[in-house]
Formats: structure tokens, C-alpha cells, sequence
């Protein structure tokens, strides 16, 4: 399967402790694991793709949706026309790179790529 522009490919959740978190959703579900240092793991096998991010913050969004697009500067813009805001400007992390943005509900949701041009 291609990723493609504009539509959902990743799940980022919060979790307070990572091994927990990992045993339950591998032992209740078959998903499988894949660790990126002490603060961040990633799963596949569940349909769809995420990842668990650690925090001693109260967890009260608990999820992250994130979209893909080729072009984040295109996408920025284009969601700030709009009526979205950005939450958090475009960052690089292992994998690529991507920023958050605010929907005009108060939603918070990030877009990413993989390779920027």
C-alpha cells in the first residue's frame, strides 16, 4: 500500500510507562513492537500503524491522528488559510518530519513525510 496525500496513516498515543503499555497491547492483540529509545515505541500489526509516546503529563487527549502529505510548507498553509493553527512548527524526528496544528474545533492533529524535497 502507497502512503498517500491527505489521509490518515498513523495513531500517536500517550502512555505513562511504556513496558506496561507494550506487554498489554502484544499480549491482548498480537500487535508487535519496535523501540526508539526510552521515550518513544512504535507498533504494527493492527491495522493500522502507531506509536506510544511516554509522559508524566495527565493523559487527557490521549490519541494523536496523523496525516501524511508530500509537502508540509503546501499543507501548512493551506490548513492556516483555512482556519486551523499551528500548534507546534514543523520538527524532524527519526523518520522524517512533520508539525501539529489545531482544527478549528480544537482538535489537535499532526502531518507528516517521510522525505522532504
Amino acid at each position: 500500500m502507497s502512503i498517500k496525500n491527505n489521509q490518515i496513516n498513523y495513531l500517536e498515543f500517550k502512555a505513562k510507562n511504556l513496558e506496561e503499555i507494550k506487554t498489554f497491547y502484544s499480549k491482548s492483540f498480537d500487535w508487535v513492537f519496535t523501540d526508539y529509545g526510552t521515550t518513544y515505541i512504535a507498533f504494527s500489526k493492527s491495522g493500522l500503524e502507531g506509536g506510544f509516546e511516554k509522559t508524566e503529563d495527565e493523559i487527557v487527549n490521549g490519541v494523536l491522528v496523523v496525516l501524511y502529505h508530500q509537502n508540509l510548507e503546501e499543507i501548512k498553509n493551506k490548513i492556516m488559510k483555512f482556519g486551523g493553527e499551528i500548534s507546534q512548527d514543523i520538527f524532524s524526528f527519526p523518520g522524517g518530519k512533520r508539525f501539529h496544528f489545531i482544527d478549528p474545533s480544537g482538535n489537535e492533529l499532526a502531518v507528516w513525510v517521510d522525505v522532504e524535497e
